[in-house]
């Protein structure tokens, strides 16, 4: 990677991201791209829908671009909300990624999802290749472009590289529309109410993954020697797998007086119980040495940190 296109640029990832690929690439040779524009940003920004494939490729083509990492999608929730929306942003962004990369020559990034994963996929230390029968419609756009990712590469040569995210946890940008985005919303709270009340019942169990190590996984599978890599669509990647719960008991050491209630959101937590409580990783760390450095211990007193500019809560006791 040299000249870095960023798509979704303002989004969960992509705003985390395009600092450290800037950080590490250089400030100018990092385009970031959204549909929103954004006066702020510290470097090359271009507004751009994803659903204009001519502007897609001008721009990646004036930019002199040799890499693009396509982030600009709809979410989980908000697919269930607008699944038509969901389906024409999310499938046409990334065929028209596909095809530019393809007359660019470019190397593309293309996030998938646990959300592949289905209620008949094995639901602990699921496999690289198993049953993907989704029940949402962000699930089946991810399966879709999974296979759209396979057939670019083989009948083109594009040299298209993929992570099936799981949960992706951060204090920066807000969530987005997300199943997981409880396991972000419980730590600002903590630290700014002293209390959460989760849409997620008690004793569902989903992959998550802090973003310093989502960023470094991308970073590195894009950056591997494309003769190790066996795998084209996604790579299951995954860090660690929790309950409510669980990161409750975890705040609690940091937090005390910290109190977990439950007011379940029948939508997000059918999606959520059609996902697996945990996936099997070993694929990506075969290939291209993937590693998690991040566990829920670490990730709490990181977050809390960052939050509350130490871990303490701003609540009285």
């Amino acid at each position: 990677m040299k000249r870095i296109l960023v798509t979704g640029a303002l989004g969960q990832i992509g705003s985390e991201l395009v600092r450290k690929l800037r950080f590490e690439y250089g400030k100018d040779n990092v385009l970031a791209t959204d549909i929103r524009e954004d006066k702020n940003h510290d470097g090359p920004f271009e507004v751009l829908d994803v659903l204009d494939a001519l502007k897609m490729y001008e721009v990646a083509k004036k930019f002199n671009a040799d890499t693009m990492i396509h982030l600009a999608a709809l979410l989980s929730a908000t697919a269930e909300i607008k699944p038509i929306l969901a389906w024409e942003l999310n499938m046409g962004g990334l065929l028209n990624a596909l095809e530019v990369s393809k007359e660019l020559n470019m190397q593309l990034f293309n996030p998938s999802s646990i959300a592949v994963f289905g209620p008949t996929t094995p639901k602990i230390n699921t496999p690289q290749e198993t049953l993907q029968r989704p029940t949402t419609m962000y699930g089946v756009n991810k399966v879709a472009g999974e296979l759209l990712c396979d057939y670019y590469h083989l009948r083109y040569g594009v040299d298209v590289r993929g992570l099936r995210f799981p949960g992706l946890i951060s204090p920066g940008t807000p969530p987005g529309g997300g199943t997981t985005d409880y396991a972000v919303e419980i730590y600002h709270k903590a630290v700014n109410e002293g209390s959460y009340t989760s849409y997620i019942a008690e004793g569902t169990y989903m992959d998550m993954m802090y973003m310093p190590d989502a960023l470094n996984a991308i970073v590195d599978l894009m950056e591997a020697d494309p003769a190790k890599l066996t795998v084209r669509n996604a790579y299951n990647v995954s860090a660690m797998s929790f309950d409510p719960s669980e990161i409750a008991a975890e705040i609690k050491k940091h937090i005390p007086h910290f109190e977990i209630k439950y007011d379940v959101d029948p939508v997000r937590q059918s999606i959520a119980e059609s996902w697996p409580n945990s996936i099997d990783s070993s694929r990506a760390i075969a290939d291209w040495g993937f590693k998690a450095r991040y566990d829920l211990e670490a990730m709490t007193i990181d977050m809390l940190d960052k939050i509350g500019g130490g871990i303490t809560s701003k609540t009285p006791l």
